[in-house]
C-alpha cells in the first residue's frame, strides 16, 4: 500500500511556493517510550547506551527516502505508512522550520522535502560536491542485547551476525519464513559493553514507514524465544542525522571534542565504511553514535543522538559547513527526501515498498552478497538456518547451473524520451516491429532524471537470464514505448570511504 492520500498534498506542496521562515527555538524532543523486554535487563555502555529504566531515552534510525522530485509521484518507502493519527514531529521540525522547509507527510511524520534555498536538482548536486544535512530521525532504532540477542537476529535475518565484531555493522534483512520474502531491509550493529566478556548488545535500524509491521513481526517472533535470554527497546523519539557528501568528513571533525573523562575524539581517518565510534560533539550533553555509511553512494556518516541533542549536533554541523558565513563558501546545506532519493536511485539503493517487498527475497533483489558465506550450510531452523533459508539457499544456484534459481531479477535501466516511473511495464519488443506479440517481461518499480548523468535511470524487475547488462529492452511509459537498456549499478560510481588504496 503506498501513500496515496498524500499523493495530492505532495503535489499541491511542491507547487507552491517556499516562504521563508522566521528563526525557531529548537524543541526538546525528548520523549520516554517503554522498552518492551524478555528476560533480563542487559548492562549497556557509553552514555547513549547507557539508560535508567525509568528514564529511557530512546532512540531512532535511519532509512527511508521517498521518490519526490518537482515532478515526481509521492509515494511511501514501505507498505502499511499510512498514518491516521497526528503526524508526529522529529526532533529537528523546529530547524526544518527555521530554515524555509517545504514539509510534507510521510511516514506519520512531518519531513522537509526541499528547502528555500535550493531546488531540489541543486542540493543533490551540492551533496555531490559538497555535503549536505538530512534528517532522518522518523526511522526506526531499535536495541537488542542479552546472550540470546545474537542467535535470534541470526533466525530472522540471513546475515553473519554472530561473527560481527563490536563497532561493525552489516545490510541485512528481515525474513518471512516460509518464503524467504523480505519483512524490511535493515543494518545491525554490534556495540561493546561495559562487561568485556559480553558482546551481545546490537544496534539495529529499520524503515520508518515499516514500523507496525515490523514491530509485530518481532514481537510474534520474540515470543518464541521467551526465556532464551533476548531484551528489545525500541527507542523512541531519538535523532539520526546523515551527513553525505566529499566534505562530510572534514565537517564533522570540526565538531568533535574530547569527552568528559578526557578520551580523544575518534581518528576519521581510521573509521571506514561500516564500522561506527562513540563520540563527543561540542553542545551535545551526551555520547553520540557515529556510523560510517549512507543512503546516497557518497561517503559519509550517521549519526545518532538522544532527542535532546539532535538539534545542537545539528546546528553544530551546519556552523562548521559556513552557515552565516558568505553563502559562496558554504560546504554544508540542509537537504530534504527529494535529493535524497535521487541520490539513492543513482546509487542503486532499494527503497523499501517499490523495490522490495513482502515477496521479494534476497536473491530476486540482487542482495545474495547479504547472505551471510557461513550461512549457506542449513537450510534446517533446528540446526540454525535463518527464516525462509530452504528457498533462499535453493535460489542461489542458478538454474542453468541445476539450481532452483528465480523467476525475476532486479536490474538498472537507461531509458531514452521520458522518464519511466513506478508500474511502467517493461517489454522485449516483436520480432515484426508492428507490436504484435510485444511480450511484457517485468516492471519498473522506482524511476527519474539523473541530474549527475543527465539521463534518465530506473530500476525494476525482469524475467531471468534478460537481467544482463547490456540487454535491450522497451519500457511503456504514458502509453508510448520507450527503448531502454538493462545496465549495471550503481548507476554513478559509489564513494565509500575503505581506507587508503593498497600500494
Amino acid at each position: 500500500m503506498k501513500l496515496r492520500g498524500a499523493l495530492p498534498r505532495a503535489r499541491a506542496a511542491l507547487k507552491a511556493p517556499i516562504q521563508p521562515q522566521s528563526r525557531l527555538t529548537p524543541a526538546s524532543a525528548a520523549s520516554i517510550s517503554t522498552a518492551r523486554m524478555i528476560s533480563s535487563r542487559a548492562t549497556t555502555n557509553a552514555g547513549l547506551i547507557r539508560q535508567d529504566r525509568a528514564s529511557a531515552e530512546n532512540v531512532r534510525a535511519t532509512r527511508c527516502p521517498l521518490p519526490l522530485r518537482q515532478t515526481r509521484h509521492y509515494a511511501s518507502s514501505a507498505p502499511d505508512s499510512l498514518s491516521t493519527g497526528p503526524l508526529k514531529k522529529t526532533a529537528l521540525y523546529d530547524l526544518h522550520l527555521a530554515h524555509g522547509a517545504k514539509m510534507v507527510p510521510f511516514g506519520g511524520y512531518h519531513m522537509p522535502v526541499q528547502y528555500a534555498d535550493q531546488s531540489v536538482s541543486a542540493s543533490h548536486h551540492f551533496t555531490r560536491s559538497h555535503a549536505s544535512l538530512f534528517d532522518v530521525g522518523h526511522m526506526v532504532q531499535h536495541r537488542f542485547s542479552g546472550p540470546g540477542a545474537a542467535d535470534f537476529l541470526q533466525r530472522v535475518t540471513p546475515g553473519s551476525i554472530a561473527t560481527l565484531q563490536p563497532h561493525h555493522s552489516t545490510l541485512s534483512a528481515l525474513l518471512w519464513p516460509g518464503t524467504g520474502g523480505i519483512v524490511d531491509d535493515t543494518i545491525i550493529t554490534r556495540l561493546p559493553t561495559e562487561n568485556p566478556g559480553d558482546q551481545h548488545l546490537f544496534y539495529v535500524v529499520t524503515n520508518a514507514a515499516c514500523r507496525d509491521k515490523d514491530l509485530a513481526y518481532l514481537g510474534e517472533e520474540l515470543r518464541k524465544w521467551d526465556g532464551a535470554g533476548v531484551r528489545h527497546e525500541v527507542l523512541e523519539g531519538w535523532g539520526l542525522i546523515a551527513l553525505q557528501g566529499p566534505l562530510s568528513e572534514e565537517t564533522l571533525a570540526k565538531v568533535l571534542v574530547v569527552g568528559s573523562s578526557g578520551e580523544a575524539p575518534p581518528n576519521l581517518r581510521e573509521l571506514y565504511f561500516g564500522q561506527s565510534a562513540f563520540a563527543r560533539v561540542r553542545g551535545a550533553e551526551r555520547p553520540v553514535l557515529v556510523s560510517r555509511g549512507g543512503y546516497t553512494g557518497e561517503d559519509g556518516f550517521e549519526i545518532s543522538t538522544a532527542p535532546s541533542d539532535a538539534a545542537a549536533v545539528a546546528e553544530a554541523l551546519l556552523a562548521a559547513g559556513g552557515l552565516g558565513g558568505p553563502e559562496e563558501e558554504r560546504k554544508v546545506r540542509l537537504a530534504g527526501l527529494g535529493a535524497r532519493d535521487s541520490l539513492r536511485l543513482e546509487a542503486g539503493m532499494c527503497l523499501y515498498g517499490h523495490d522490495l517487498d513482502d515477496s521479494t527475497t534476497p536473491v530476486e533483489a540482487a542482495l545474495s552478497w547479504g547472505v551471510g558465506r557461513d550461512r549457506r550450510a542449513a537450510a534446517d531452523p533446528a540446526q540454525g538456518a535463518f527464516h525462509g533459508a530452504d528457498v533462499v539457499l535453493a535460489q542461489l544456484t542458478p538454474r542453468a547451473k541445476g539450481g532452483r534459481g528465480v523467476e525475476r531479477r532486479r536490474v538498472g535501466l537507461v531509458v531514452e524520451g521520458a522518464p519511466a516511473r513506478e508500474g511502467a511495464e517493461i517489454l522485449v519488443a516483436a520480432a515484426d516491429g508492428q507490436g504484435q506479440g510485444d511480450e511484457k517481461i517485468g516492471v519498473v518499480t522506482s524511476g527519474c532524471p539523473s541530474p549527475t548523468l543527465g539521463k534518465n535511470i530506473a530500476m525494476g524487475y525482469v524475467r531471468d537470464g534478460l537481467h544482463k547488462a547490456g540487454t535491450e529492452v522497451e519500457v511503456l511509459v504514458r502509453g508510448r514505448r520507450r527503448k531502454a537498456v538493462v545496465a549495471k549499478m550503481p548507476f554513478v560510481p559509489t564513494k565509500y570511504w575503505k581506507g587508503p588504496p593498497a600500494a
